[in-house]
């Protein structure tokens, strides 16, 4: 919500018709769309652990902003020159992100799709940079968003997940014996925490992966982690240049509807 300590201008009421507000965008004249949000200046404080990542000249880049939310991250981008697409399945933050790109002029520079990210099964776009923050653990299939997400990814990848307070990572071995499972028990292992209940009062915060899990998924996924730039935060690459993603699977076929690779 906008507060009234904010100066009461036209574009602060239009905006409030548009709440309530999760992302606190910082409008051209000044207006703050959520200035009292819980986590503070959110996503600003993100975007400034992320941004030196990508040319500050992004013409020609193509964008995929998964859960884009009021578009803070997608109008970011676009201001850099880059052509952005944002996915998200709340009808309301598409229409908020609508009407923020519009504030920005940025309308021809953002499209907006209404879907979930398995949706992405059916996409044939790949994208120079994927974003997919936010998003991971509020997922009941969460390994299956991943591969799909990661056969988008042309360039470079940012992941950000909530993780349990493990920050070591133990060099696994390439087969374990059925007896020695204890060792799956050690700090550091590759271990991801189910939320049967709600945390933090949202029902949808599913998992909470420690780092060594989140690693080890996204190397399952074909992608390299090649620099953690803040506080959960990781930014990937094909491990293969030009290419990521599971191989096709009978399985991925069928939990997708789409044909298997070879059948």
């Amino acid at each position: 919500m906008i507060q009234t300590r904010q100066r009461d201008t036209g574009l602060a009421a239009e905006a409030r018709g548009y709440g309530p507000w999760f992302h606190n965008l910082h409008l051209p004249d000044g207006t703050e769309t959520a200035p009292d949000h819980p986590l503070g200046d959110f996503p600003d404080f993100k975007w400034r652990q992320i941004a030196g990542c990508f040319p500050l000249d992004m013409e020609g880049w193509t964008v995929l902003d998964i859960g884009c939310n009021a578009g803070y991250y997608s109008i970011e981008l676009a201001r850099r020159g880059a052509r952005v697409t944002g996915l998200d399945k709340d009808p309301h933050f598409l229409r908020q992100a609508a009407w923020a790109a519009r504030q920005f002029g940025l309308t021809q520079a953002i499209t907006l799709r209404q879907g979930q990210v398995y949706d992405l099964a059916r996409w044939t776009e790949r994208f120079d940079l994927v974003l997919f923050m936010g998003v991971f653990y509020h997922l009941r299939y969460p390994l299956l968003a991943l591969d799909l997400m990661a056969e988008k990814v042309k360039r470079q990848l940012v992941f950000q997940t909530l993780t349990l307070p493990d920050e070591e990572e133990l060099a696994t071995p390439a087969d374990l014996e059925i007896e020695e499972r204890s060792h799956m028990l050690q700090a550091g292992w590759p271990k991801m925490a189910f939320i049967e209940h709600a945390l933090a009062g949202d029902p949808t915060n599913w998992w909470a992966p420690n780092h060594a899990c989140v690693g080890a998924m996204l190397r399952t996924a074909g992608l390299e982690v090649v620099a953690r730039p803040g506080h959960e935060i990781y930014l990937c690459a094909p491990a293969t240049p030009g290419a990521a993603g599971a191989p096709d699977s009978e399985e991925i076929a069928s939990a997708t509807g789409r044909t298997a690779a070879g059948a």
